[in-house]
């Protein structure tokens, strides 16, 4: 199995082309995927709410996989996401890295880091630099 091509389908058949009835064909019934936010464990159904909320606020995305590293059973990848923002086209760009644990040709553990503060800076929903701003002890209140 090529799990780098399985990585890459993935993302651009349910996440750039949108389509959520191909979710089932990814996981095996009783995976969860852990990282995308904080204390949630995701399983295949939630991505059907997770993706549309996601690309409601941007657009064109294109994912580039800038190494990975494969062993038996495990997929990692670090990548990038370049897209747009939906409101004012505005290009934003926010790294990722994805670890997978795969049985029968199918994503069953899966274990994510996407740098939602960046992506939410660059949306503008957060102040620019608020990475910086938090170590400084600056909040948002």
């Amino acid at each position: 199995m090529d799990k780098l091509a399985f990585l890459q389908d993935w993302f651009q058949r349910v996440w750039i082309d949108g389509d959520l009835d191909a979710i089932g064909e990814f996981f095996t019934p009783n995976s969860q995927a852990a990282g995308v936010m904080q204390g949630l464990d995701l399983r295949p159904e939630d991505f059907e709410e997770l993706i549309p909320a996601l690309m409601r606020m941007m657009s064109s995305p294109t994912v580039t996989i800038l190494r990975h590293l494969e062993t038996e059973d495990w997929l990692w990848a670090l990548l990038v996401v370049h897209a747009k923002t939906a409101d004012t086209l505005a290009p934003i760009e926010f790294t990722a890295q994805v670890a997978m644990r795969f049985d029968d040709g199918r994503i069953a553990e899966a274990f994510n880091h996407f740098d939602l503060l960046s992506f939410f800076e660059q949306l503008g929903v957060l102040p620019p630099e608020a990475m910086a701003l938090f170590l400084s002890g600056e909040s948002l209140t």
